[in-house]
């Protein structure tokens, strides 16, 4: 196993529409937008969609971490970045899938080290339907719908530290990274080269993993900003580094009777069951005046353990981030 850092964060959305779908069949009308929603038996949960995560955290790492992103090539139909990981960092940490309609081209793929989930709502909640009319033109007034709701998101996530920076060459459908262009480019740069895998530099290595974890107090995005301006950095995280895959702290968070109840017990649990893979101190970073009693409760909670480190988000990452180099 290799050592993974493991991630939880709660996002505040109390007048949100951040990711939207089209109408539903049977809607009254065409012109309404309606917000995304899972259901669980009865009961819907506004979300957002893993991959628009992914897209804010992007545009962060390249606004903010001046990321240079790799070019995307459009061929008819599909569509793909130039799956270069060494020069352009996002393919190296959210993968590619690169599949020229070329048949002397060979088709290279990536898994990508960072992984995550959707945000969900942790409440069930059906959304708010909200009439809007636009009338700034001579003749009728045109009647628009779009729903929008009031939540806590909680999403995970989870970056392979023992994939940044190294690339396989094996013929394994996602582990054949390397393009002939791509082995000689690595030959030429001097990447170090173990078996089928070839490995950047360990500073290059750290810096990816750090912007990652740096980028989250910074991230923004969402539909309907101009009429709802959400923040959608977290506003609690939950940071560690673990040996293995397995999302450790995906359950502490749940809903008990229509609130959020952030289980102490739960996290006091696996951190006991799993201190023989946790290779890290726990790392919690809680934006003063979000769900208050909670925040006590893990303060209180924190006090009289010295692996339990608490702080505002950017105090946390910038600490977390800190750790980096050890793990790698």
């Amino acid at each position: 196993m290799t050592n993974n850092v493991v991630g939880l964060m709660l996002i505040d959305a109390p007048h949100s529409a951040l990711n939207n779908a089209g109408p539903d069949a049977g809607d009254r009308t065409d012109n309404i937008v309606r917000v995304k929603t899972i259901r669980k038996g009865m009961t819907r949960y506004p979300y957002v969609s893993g991959q628009a995560l992914r897209y804010w955290w992007r545009e962060t790492l390249e606004d903010k971490f001046d990321w240079e992103m790799s070019p995307i090539t459009r061929e008819k139909k599909i569509a793909f970045t130039s799956a270069n990981p060494i020069d352009y960092p996002d393919d190296d940490v959210f993968g590619y899938m690169r599949a020229p309609s070329k048949k002397t081209e060979v088709t290279v793929t990536r898994i990508s080290p960072l992984k995550n989930s959707p945000l969900i709502a942790v409440i069930g909640q059906d959304p708010t339907e909200d009439f809007g009319v636009m009338s700034r033109h001579e003749g009728d007034s045109v009647l628009y719908d779009h729903e929008f709701y009031s939540n806590i998101l909680k999403g995970i996530f989870s970056i392979d530290l023992g994939a940044v920076g190294i690339f396989s060459e094996s013929e394994k459908t996602g582990y054949k990274n390397m393009s002939a262009d791509l082995l000689k480019l690595a030959e030429e740069r001097g990447l170090e080269h173990e078996e089928d895998k070839w490995i950047m530099d360990k500073d290059i290595r750290i810096k990816r993993t750090q912007d990652i974890i740096n980028a989250l107090p910074y991230l923004s995005g969402g539909a309907k900003s101009a009429s709802h301006l959400t923040d959608v950095t977290p506003k609690i995280i939950v940071l560690a580094a673990i040996d293995g895959g397995n999302h450790i702290f995906m359950n502490i968070v749940r809903e008990e009777k229509g609130e959020l109840i952030f289980d102490l017990n739960a996290l006091d649990e696996v951190i006991s069951d799993y201190s023989d893979i946790i290779k890290s101190d726990i790392f919690i970073g809680v934006r003063t005046g979000f769900l208050k009693d909670t925040q006590d409760k893990i303060i209180e909670y924190a006090k009289n353990k010295e692996n339990v480190h608490i702080g505002t988000i950017k105090e946390i990452t910038d600490k977390f981030s800190d750790e980096i180099p050890k793990l790698i």
